[in-house]
């Protein structure tokens, strides 16, 4: 009897190790889901919607991509190809940023101050009062395998004035480079960017047409180490949204922080 006892009492101090164990294992990842929900609500206001906007247009809004605020709240970051040509093609069109929600919109007209083409950057300064600005971390101690979240506005206004935020982990840090069978298959803009390579963040996350220009930040403390810039096509443009790759690449901040430091030093 006073065996069977010893061995029961050694079963379950076995099954309280597991559990223990069990809890020791989800504990990391149930703080870090927390403090994602935590810094989630703390950054939407420094998200914005970047696009143009033009009275006699219809529509009169369209939306390019997506931004954040940095420095003292009057100045946004996103990519130099979403901005690239605005106003441009027609002469009445402004290029503007949006914030808020859709109950509350709030449009603000904007400059390109400074842009970056071969990494893709561009610091825009809007009018009106500051707005929240989100810091800024450190690239280089980003890592392979690390889990990072970005929030921004897939498919433009189509899913309303209300950020979206997608997870996803560093699956690479590899040089920037255009997938092609063939030298014939790439464009003069291809080439030129292959000759200026550097390494950028490659995610197992899908970005959509809006995405460009979000903001790609650690969920423990809202930190932006990276800009979304571009998703893996595999079958076409046509086929981005019905067919995603689950693949995209985001530009290391240090590039945008060259941006804010050149208008600095003018």
């Amino acid at each position: 009897m006073g065996r069977m006892q010893r061995q029961m009492g050694s079963v379950e101090k076995l099954r309280c190790g597991a559990v223990c164990c069990c809890l020791a294992v989800m504990l990391p990842f149930t703080v870090r889901a927390a403090d994602l929900v935590d810094t989630i609500a703390r950054i939407k206001p420094s998200i914005v919607a970047v696009g143009t906007a033009e009275k006699l247009r219809k529509p009169s809004v369209v939306i390019k991509g997506s931004g954040f605020v940095v420095g003292g709240g009057k100045q946004v970051i996103t990519n130099a190809h979403v901005v690239e040509g605005a106003g441009e093609l027609e002469s009445n069109a402004q290029i503007a940023v949006f914030s808020g929600t859709d109950g509350d919109p709030d449009m603000r007209l904007a400059e390109v101050v400074a842009k970056d083409v071969v990494h893709d950057v561009a610091l825009l300064r809007i009018q009106g009062a500051p707005l929240p600005a989100l810091t800024l971390g450190d690239a280089a101690m980003v890592r392979e395998g690390e889990q990072y979240a970005f929030t921004g506005f897939p498919l433009g206004m189509m899913l309303g004035l209300f950020p979206v935020t997608h997870q996803a982990i560093i699956s690479a840090i590899t040089p920037i480079s255009v997938p092609a069978n063939s030298g014939n298959e790439l464009s003069a803009a291809q080439i030129r960017q292959l000759r200026n390579s550097f390494k950028v963040f490659q995610l197992d996350a899908t970005a959509y047409p809006g995405n460009s220009g979000s903001p790609l930040y650690d969920p423990a403390n809202g930190q932006v180490v990276g800009v979304i810039n571009k998703v893996f096509v595999q079958e076409g443009k046509e086929h981005v949204i019905d067919r995603p790759s689950g693949i995209s690449y985001a530009v290391p901040i240090e590039y945008a922080k060259s941006l804010l430091l050149r208008m600095r030093e003018k």
